[in-house]
């Protein structure tokens, strides 16, 4: 078969994907059998339901309905991070009070750390869920890589065709280096074929030296340039949380169209408040779109209603830091009955005290009264003093909302690859690692067509440097304990190092042609970019095939 970085059994149980070897009639004996088909985590058994609940003949339609599931997936991935997690982030930041340090110094570090994480937390998460599981370690591998070659190609490519421009030149050179060090230190764990602690620290510790490097940079860019609140300089490593966002980052209707708002504020009640905050459509705003857009809002309508009942928001833009007093005592009660639930797929949440009281009621009980307490104690127009732990709950919330999407995600990618008998690694680079990047390529070149292009070349090495390291290093830490204490990686595929190869290759085109050409990016060097994504695709694809292959 066409098996990638799947660790070699080397008992005598058959691999999973050998099903389709065998009569259809057989399928379903063969996947209740095989200790290899078992899932872990997640809360459906995709293998099982292709094979067991479908009759044979129907095998298409089962595919069809988990590719539209799979797509359905990435959206609450992609909303979950943008409205939810994010703004919670930025917040939490904000009450650190990193945005007030004595040098000014947090922009960038905001930019690399929380921007950074925000943005890359569908990925990491990804990530550390595949990791989790020996069979699906290539998928990480594949997925990390495989964003990171259509990153730096195709996105970065797309912004040089979209609008261009001049490159910072010391904050490229220096993510470019950074990165083909993170892609060196992968190589070398790849040769060894595992990965120690001390590998995985050292992926960590490289992510806490280029955080470092990025602070001191700026510093000594700002004592060059004399103290006070300077201009963005030319290579300023900053990020923006998405400038002039074309869609407002609130999801409540109150936010839109400040214009309509009465002069003198009415005392509402909570019914109304409540209300209000669960809408997460603006009519004025749907009646002005196109129809395209509606369509796209009506599929993300329904993720974005539980979401908004299960993850409170805190807006430290807004005067009243988006307090809904009847919705956030709500959510004392659903965020930790989610979380409970949505840990270890409600292994812990089903677990019954002594036989007799699941542990899901105790939860209820004991955060309805702490709910009842905080409505009685406050009011509709004031937020608490409190108000910022609601932040952190929601970045809690939103977290688990990620991982458990991203588990099902990866048990989904597991199952079409033993159906179509592809790798992990493939299915990495592909599906996962597109559906991971869509978010990103949007709003990059979004930000580029808005006369930023070269903050959107930035955060396109930035973020994938996070990724890179932050992914890798958490996911093999996590899944490191006493009895063992390394991660095997069987790179016995070629794709393996295809995929490795490809993105140094890419960094290193990158790293001579850019100064080569003064720093100025145009249409050329787009063409170029997105023109090698292609052939690398096709070779990686032909080498998945066994068409190219090592004697």
């Amino acid at each position: 078969g066409t098996q990638g970085t799947r660790l070699s059994t080397h008992c005598s149980a058959p691999q999973c994907w050998e099903v389709r070897k065998h009569n259809s009639s057989e399928w379903c004996r063969f996947v209740r059998s095989n200790p290899d088909c078992r899932m872990d985590g997640g809360f459906l058994d995709y293998v099982n339901g292709v094979f067991c609940v479908f009759p044979p003949r129907l095998l298409p339609l089962a595919v069809t309905l988990y590719a539209l599931w799979l797509l359905y997936l990435f959206i609450i991935l992609g909303v979950t991070a943008e409205k939810f997690f994010c703004p919670n982030l930025s917040a939490i930041s904000t009450n650190l009070k990193l945005s007030h340090n004595v040098f000014s110094l947090t922009p960038p570090l905001h930019g690399v750390t929380f921007l950074a994480f925000g943005n890359g937390a569908p990925d990491v998460f990804s990530a550390v869920v595949a990791f989790s599981d020996p069979r699906t370690a290539g998928m990480a591998i594949g997925a990390i890589f495989g964003a990171g070659v259509f990153v730096t190609t195709v996105v970065a490519g797309g912004i040089a065709l979209v609008k261009p421009f001049t490159a910072a030149s010391r904050p490229f050179l220096r993510d470019v280096i950074f990165y083909m060090l993170a892609v060196f230190l992968t190589f070398v764990v790849l040769y060894f074929g595992r990965i120690r602690l001390g590998e995985a620290l050292g992926y960590l510790g490289l992510y806490v030296f280029y955080v470092f490097t990025v602070v001191l940079c700026t510093w000594i860019h700002r004592r060059q340039r004399g103290s006070g609140p300077t201009p963005p300089g030319p290579w300023e490593p900053e990020m923006p949380t998405d400038p002039e966002e074309p869609e407002s980052s609130g999801t409540n209707s109150s936010d839109y169209g400040e214009e309509y708002r009465p002069l003198l504020p009415s005392q509402e009640t909570s019914l109304r408040i409540l209300t209000t905050a669960l809408s997460p459509l603006d009519y004025r705003k749907w009646r002005r779109k196109p129809w395209y857009w509606r369509l796209f809002k009506a599929f993300r309508v329904p993720v974005e209603v539980v979401l908004l009942l299960t993850v409170p928001i805190v807006d430290p833009d807004k005067d009243d830091l988006n307090w809904k007093r009847p919705l956030n005592c709500l959510h004392i009660v659903t965020s930790p009955l989610l979380c409970i639930l949505t840990l270890k797929s409600g292994a812990y949440g089903l677990y019954q005290i002594q036989g007799v009281f699941p542990v899901w009621g105790l939860v209820i009980l004991a955060s309805s009264v702490l709910a009842i307490i905080i409505f009685i104690t406050t009011s509709n127009e004031e937020p608490p003093k409190y108000h910022c732990v609601f932040a952190f709950l929601g970045f809690l919330a939103s977290a688990m909302w990620i991982n458990a999407a991203a588990t099902e995600l990866v048990n989904i990618l597991r199952t079409l690859g033993i159906i179509f008998q592809l790798s992990n690694t493939v299915l990495g680079l592909t599906l996962l690692a597109w559906g991971n990047s869509v978010g990103d390529t949007f709003s990059d070149l979004t930000m580029a067509r808005q006369g930023y292009p070269r903050m959107a070349f930035s955060a396109c090495f930035g973020g994938i440097i996070f990724n890179i390291l932050v992914g890798v290093g958490l996911g093999c830490l996590l899944q490191m304990n006493s009895s063992q204490p390394l991660v095997k990686l069987e790179p016995d595929s070629l794709l393996v190092w295809v995929l490795a190869g490809a993105l140094g290759l890419s960094l290193v085109f990158s790293f001579v042609s850019v100064p080569a050409q003064c720093f100025q990016l145009g249409k050329a060097y787009g063409i170029c970019l997105i023109g090698y994504y292609l052939v690398f695709l096709c070779v990686a694809l032909l080498t998945e095939f066994r068409v190219i292959h090592l004697s």
